[in-house]
């Protein structure tokens, strides 16, 4: 089995590479100036992940972080991708981690991204991370369905220390903002192919 060598983007040079895993895997088409949009502002943010026999990635993450609302320090995961054939392997939450990693070290409060309702592979992924589902967002891609939209609320430094410090003195770390509810799968029934509207 290949050993994966994870690096941070380094140029438009593998710009073609992320464009044909994003596009070969994600429902939503992206033009070449939306990929650089991220990339130019944000290349500390992105993440490739290569075999380590192989000159073509397998997986790939492109983030931002911006204050929102002049108020929030916030993460954005804009895109995720592992091709098909590599996953089951971590790829992606070592992908995500990576990233949420580096958005810590520049003062991140909290990391939002959206994705299919549907897509439960992805929704147990963001969910074993830690992050929850905020609201619904009928109608938000292109092709009509609806999305998640996640969200991971990160405790300030500050909040870990005490919490390694003095355990008992704070035994929940953190309590998510009122916003954040958790809304629950919905059944889906195979039969009902059809829209009723």
């Amino acid at each position: 089995m290949n050993s994966i060598i994870y690096r941070q983007y380094s140029g438009e040079s593998e710009l073609p590479h992320i464009m044909a895993l994003v596009q070969h895997e994600l429902s939503e088409p992206y033009v070449i100036y939306t990929y650089r949009y991220f990339l130019q502002q944000w290349p500390h943010l992105a993440f490739l992940a290569y075999p380590s026999q192989s000159a073509d990635p397998v997986g790939v993450v492109v983030c931002k972080q911006s204050m929102h609302r002049d108020v929030t320090n916030r993460g954005y995961i804009a895109m995720l991708s592992v091709h098909k054939n590599w996953r089951k392997r971590g790829i992606a939450s070592t992908l995500v981690r990576r990233t949420i990693e580096v958005m810590k070290k520049h003062g991140v409060e909290e990391v939002v991204l959206e994705t299919e309702y549907d897509n439960s592979a992805a929704l147990s992924l963001y969910e074993s991370l830690g992050f929850i589902r905020e609201k619904r967002l009928y109608r938000f891609y292109l092709n009509g369905k609806d999305a998640f939209r996640l969200v991971l609320v990160v405790p300030s430094p500050d909040l870990e220390d005490e919490d390694k410090d003095d355990r008992k003195a704070l035994p929940i770390r953190f309590l998510s903002p009122p916003r954040m509810i958790t809304i629950p799968s919905l059944p889906y029934d195979s039969d009902d192919e059809v829209s009723s509207r």
